[in-house]
């Protein structure tokens, strides 16, 4: 079976328990502590708007490089028969807005 121990070995068992648990507290202290719960919480929310500022970066541009894709051709030249309707339509609304702008204001 097992040995027996003495009195001073069950008081030094006693002693490392105690000084186990005392560090255990003090780290459950740290980890409870508002100050330690709120930098947490900190690091938290910032990770998550990195990898969403990430996300985003990757998605805008993604669609800048489809857009840039359909209206050049692969040396960098511009299709004009894209190019040039997308202008149009771009300077007529212009204009539409224009002229919309000066009836409410006169």
């Amino acid at each position: 079976m097992s040995e027996a121990r003495t009195p001073a070995q069950i008081e030094a068992d006693i002693v490392r328990r105690r000084e186990q648990l005392a560090v255990t507290l003090d780290e459950i202290g740290i980890r409870m502590h508002p100050k330690t719960i709120i930098g947490d919480a900190k690091a938290k929310v910032a990770s998550t708007v990195d990898q969403t500022a990430g996300r985003a970066f990757v998605a805008v541009n993604r669609v800048v490089s489809d857009v840039k894709a359909r209206f050049t051709y692969e040396d960098g030249a511009p299709r004009l028969e894209r190019v040039v309707p997308v202008a149009v339509l771009a300077v007529a609304v212009v204009g539409l807005l224009a002229a919309s702008s000066r009836r409410k204001k006169g």
